[in-house]
């Protein structure tokens, strides 16, 4: 073949240029990213309908009814009838044949719960999720449910939602903040599809996922949680994820019970945590064959946990139902709270594929009917009310697994069309997450990455766990006295050219730091300002100490930022200063 002219070789090279050129500028307005998350929403809803009918199915070929949990009895299956209701204790084991070899050849991210994976993509891998994701995770999930797993299919979802839009994010060649956001609006598509709550899917997505309320991100993330909605509903229907009768609160004391409830319930969540950490931890330690093996190994050991207790099995919905309606005793309930807790988390441990969201909402609501019972019990006025601390209780116990309030609040609200139980359940979720806070550093997402060394509050800066602060900070910055005035202070920092001041007292000990903006607010304000002392002026900030790493403290540098970066102290003596530019050195060098 004949060489191509130079001058018809410049013009395709020139056009190839002007084309690559307006198709960035393109992509960097808001109108591709609307239509992505269009798309992708419709694609989570799709997903979501799909995945429910796979974990409908795969119940139906080992059980012989479309949800164990809800049977009476222990009835067998139609299939093999003549093991009766013992079949249980295989089917586990039997699932575990199949979708252990799936996950350990094809995708092993979609082993375990799923969220901290899709936050781990969007913090630390710019959004990048495998596509082969979506379709292992419907797989091995459906899976794991319908054989019994005690996991829930909202984890799930939200992975395939992800992996959805974290494909298509990629194939139009999105820049890596709109990857994120294509990730974060696939996640919410899959929550709002799944429990007809486009309102929770997106603080959910917004909360959990992106840790972010940016302006372009919620209304990329909304409409694509609206999208997913209505091809939900056009398919499944627009019923309330739970018809419950109305509830009241005719009592103001009673605030203080669901603030009790809230206590206890946020508490339950972090235990839930502990617990299912504590049992993958000894199934890690107690196995020792090969890893494809390991779910049907340990599915006979969830399969006899299934024989005792029948209405472990699957997701668990109609337990929940059973529990808001009031159907069980006080006991049952609380034995309930625990076995939820062991199933599930065995099921995690042994290797399956499935969330943490619905059984925290079925141990939610046991413990909050087994706590409304008992209120009824006390206080006969207050009998009847089980419901009503189901609810709460279910909320509660969700928000002091994850800490995302915002969410607990809204998805209950939206699972129920219940208006009149908002305020006891804001309640209930604000001192939740308060407690979980106080009892655990981390929540049932972050925990599973914080094992790995991975730390979601802290910028994903290489190289900086193993540096102190000593080894990077600046020399302290020449001090003002408390005592000084406030002209005086503006001169100091006149002459300094700083705009903070480390204040120190007749000790010399550093005691906080002085602005301009304040020192110029009081003088500007106050016609006898030189009359104002330092001491009054000055603000309180976050020390770090010489020997802090780096990484544990990014946080209060950030936040110290306008402040001109974050004071060292040892022993109340100021001894250097920790500025966002010696970070920036420490990790170029």
């Amino acid at each position: 073949m004949s060489a191509i002219p130079a001058s018809i070789r410049g013009i395709l090279t020139g056009s190839t240029a002007r084309m690559t050129h307006w198709w960035r500028r393109a992509l960097a307005g808001p109108a591709p990213l609307i239509a992505a998350a269009l798309a992708v929403g419709a694609g989570a809803g799709l997903a979501a309908v799909v995945f429910r009918w796979l974990v409908t199915s795969a119940t139906l070929i080992f059980t012989g009814t479309s949800d164990y949990a809800g049977t009476t009895g222990h009835p067998a299956n139609p299939w093999v009838p003549w093991l009766g209701g013992a079949f249980v204790i295989l089917a586990p084991a039997v699932g575990g044949l199949v979708y252990g070899p799936l996950v350990h050849r094809f995708a092993r991210e979609a082993r375990g719960h799923g969220v901290p994976e899709v936050m781990y993509a969007v913090a630390r891998r710019g959004g990048h999720i495998p596509g082969r994701v979506a379709v292992v995770k419907a797989l091995a999930s459906a899976i794991t449910i319908g054989s019994g797993g005690s996991v829930g299919r909202e984890g799930p979802i939200v992975q395939i939602g992800s992996a959805l839009g974290s494909t298509l994010g990629r194939i139009t060649r999105m820049s890596e903040s709109q990857l994120r956001t294509l990730v974060a609006c696939g996640a919410a598509g899959g929550i709002a599809a799944t429990f007809n709550a486009p309102i929770a899917g997106v603080f959910f997505a917004l909360e959990l996922i992106l840790r972010d309320f940016a302006t372009r991100s919620f209304a990329a993330v909304m409409l694509s949680s609206i999208t997913a909605s209505v091809v939900g509903r056009s398919v499944l229907g627009d019923q309330p994820f739970l018809a419950l009768p109305a509830f009241t609160v005719s009592q103001p004391g009673e605030y203080l019970l669901f603030a009790a409830l809230g206590l206890l319930a946020g508490a339950v969540g972090v235990l839930f945590s502990t617990i299912l950490y504590a049992i993958e931890d000894l199934c890690d330690w107690a196995w020792r064959g090969p890893e494809w093996l390991r779910p049907a190994a340990g599915g006979l050991l969830l399969g006899l946990l299934l024989f005792a207790m029948p209405q472990l099995y699957g997701v668990g919905y109609p337990v929940l139902e059973g529990s808001v309606a009031g159907k069980y005793t006080i006991g049952f309930l609380l034995l309930l709270v625990v076995a939820k807790m062991a199933a599930t988390s065995l099921t995690i441990g042994i290797g399956g594929s499935g969330g943490v969201f619905a059984p925290s909402l079925v141990i939610g609501a046991a413990f909050g009917a087994a706590a409304g019972e008992t209120v009824g019990l006390v206080i006969p006025g207050l009998s009847g009310q089980a419901g009503t601390f189901a609810l709460v209780g279910m909320a509660a116990v969700f928000a002091g697994a994850t800490r995302a309030p915002i969410t607990a609040g809204i998805i209950l609200f939206e699972l129920t069309g219940e208006y009149t139980i908002i305020l006891p359940l804001l309640l209930a979720v604000i001192v939740a997450t308060g407690i979980s806070r106080l009892l655990s550093r981390d929540t049932i997402y972050t925990r599973k990455l914080s094992r790995r060394g991975v730390d979601l509050s802290a910028p994903a800066l290489p190289g900086l766990r193993d540096v102190s602060v000593a080894a990077v900070m600046s020399p302290a910055p020449p001090t003002i006295h408390a005592s000084a005035g406030a002209h005086e202070a503006i001169s100091w920092l006149a002459d300094s050219r700083r705009q903070t001041a480390p204040v120190v007292n007749d000790d010399g000990e550093f005691v906080g730091i002085l602005t301009a903006a304040d020192a110029t607010e009081a003088v500007r304000t106050d016609d006898d300002a030189n009359a104002r002392r330092v001491s009054e002026l000055m603000e309180s900030v976050q020390i770090v100490s010489p020997g802090d790493p780096v990484a544990d403290v990014l946080g209060h540098v950030i936040e110290a930022a306008g402040t001109d970066g974050a004071p060292v102290v040892t022993d109340g003596i100021l001894v250097g200063w920790l500025a966002p530019t010696d970070v920036l050195r420490a990790t170029a060098g």
